[in-house]
């Protein structure tokens, strides 16, 4: 079996990558014609960019540009760059963040001509995709009376159907909807009355009713995605309330996956305009914390906390058994296209992988140049022909179109 894209979410050509984790948000790329070896020194390095600023954010790519965000000196920037890898233009989001492993979090959307950003401290901007103007802004800590968390918000913010979701985990607010246009609130969610995970939502439509479903610091969350109802709950309580990597949707079924808590399958149950879900499997040893997941041939594959020496595991969507467990290249983030994975693991190395539920079969590996500072953890993008590599201040833009 395939794991077929969800509906919904973003915007910009199916084959860009407008959004975090890609057209629908499930790191999967659409292209094809790609490089199915590499040289032993990897691809082509086509241009490198400095002045990102420091963070972990991913690179996005619509309409001809690419956009990150980072500190720069006291403030979190937005930065538009070319195919070529010329900053086109920089506009400011808010101070830097200066939570604990400081640097910009959240991931742009870009959609309709406008980019939307979070930074860590609730402050969302829109402003003009092409060139940097301000069209509106709100903080939604004050808005909302939302509540920060330890590492600071992390969410890379969801437009659907003319909407920003978001999530300023309040005691009465949990998660809102904003207009696009304006920025003025359409709906609220109550009823959670948890702190925000450090999750970015999804949506997608199952029998009628589309829902969009993130985590919350201790739970599984999901709501009416036209009035923002909470249709359930799920308990999901992990260490440090480190409820990071987004939930997965599959034919009736949310795929979670978290540090020191594991996976869990929950069965979705709808009902009219009323959904309830109930837990298929739960399995411990499958825990990943922020480098995502993959839904392929009827398995999850993904870089993995619980295990030093063999972090790179494979588990069966159906039943919970976990298919493979190996080293791989290490903790890793990752991307599909074309039939590959790309992997970037947290120390600079870049690896090609031909995926499959029973072993991790590498094709070919590199290292970045070791210019940036700190863990590589933006994931790695594939969009254009080109794979996209962000480590802290700098950008490596690297040929894998097959000639």
């Amino acid at each position: 079996m395939s794991f077929p894209a969800f509906s919904g979410t973003g915007g910009g050509d199916d084959f860009d990558w407008a959004q975090f984790q890609g057209p629908r948000r499930d790191n999967k790329s659409l292209e094809k014609g790609l490089l199915s070896q590499w040289p032993a020194s990897g691809p082509e390095l086509l241009w490198t960019q400095q002045g990102l600023g420091e963070g972990y954010s991913s690179v996005v790519c619509a309409d001809g540009l690419l956009y990150t965000t980072g500190n720069v000196e006291k403030d979190t920037v937005i930065v538009a760059l070319d195919t070529r890898g010329e900053i086109r233009w920089r506009i400011r989001n808010g101070p830097a963040c200066r939570h604990p492993h400081p640097g910009a979090r959240g991931t742009p959307t870009v959609t309709g001509g406008c980019l939307y950003h979070e930074n860590a401290d609730g402050g969302i901007i829109c402003v003009k995709a092409e060139n940097g103007d301000h069209v509106w802004s709100v903080n939604i800590l004050e808005r909302f009376k939302g509540r920060n968390i330890k590492w600071g918000l992390s969410e890379s913010l969801l437009i659907d159907k003319g909407k920003v979701i978001c999530t300023p985990g309040g005691e009465d607010v949990g998660l809102a909807a904003l207009d696009v246009k304006t920025g003025d609130t359409v709906w609220v969610c109550t009823g959670i009355s948890e702190k925000p995970g450090y999750c970015s939502p999804i949506v997608f439509e199952y029998e009628g009713l589309r829902q969009i479903v993130t985590l919350m610091a201790e739970s599984i969350v999901g709501l009416n995605a036209h009035t923002g109802k909470l249709l359930w709950k799920f308990k999901n309580l992990a260490k440090y309330d480190e409820n990071i990597t987004s939930p997965y949707y599959h034919d009736g079924h949310i795929f979670t996956s978290t540090r020191t808590s594991g996976s869990r399958l929950l069965r979705i149950q709808v009902k009219g305009d009323t959904a309830s879900v109930e837990q298929v499997w739960t399995e411990q040893r499958f825990q990943n914390q922020h480098g995502g997941v993959i839904g392929l041939d009827g398995c999850f594959c993904g870089a993995c906390m619980a295990s030093r020496d063999a972090p790179w595991k494979c588990i069966c969507f159906h039943t919970g058994e976990l298919l493979y467990s190996g080293p791989g290249i290490g903790r890793a983030s990752l991307c599909y296209a074309d039939g590959m994975l790309y992997l970037m693991n947290h120390r600079h190395k870049v690896a090609l992988v031909k995926p499959g539920p029973r072993k991790f079969d590498l094709i070919a590996s590199f290292e970045i140049p070791k210019q940036g500072r700190g863990p590589t953890w933006a994931r790695p993008v594939v969009a254009g022909g080109r794979l996209y590599i962000r480590h802290g201040d700098f950008l490596y833009c690297y040929g894998i179109k097959a000639k």
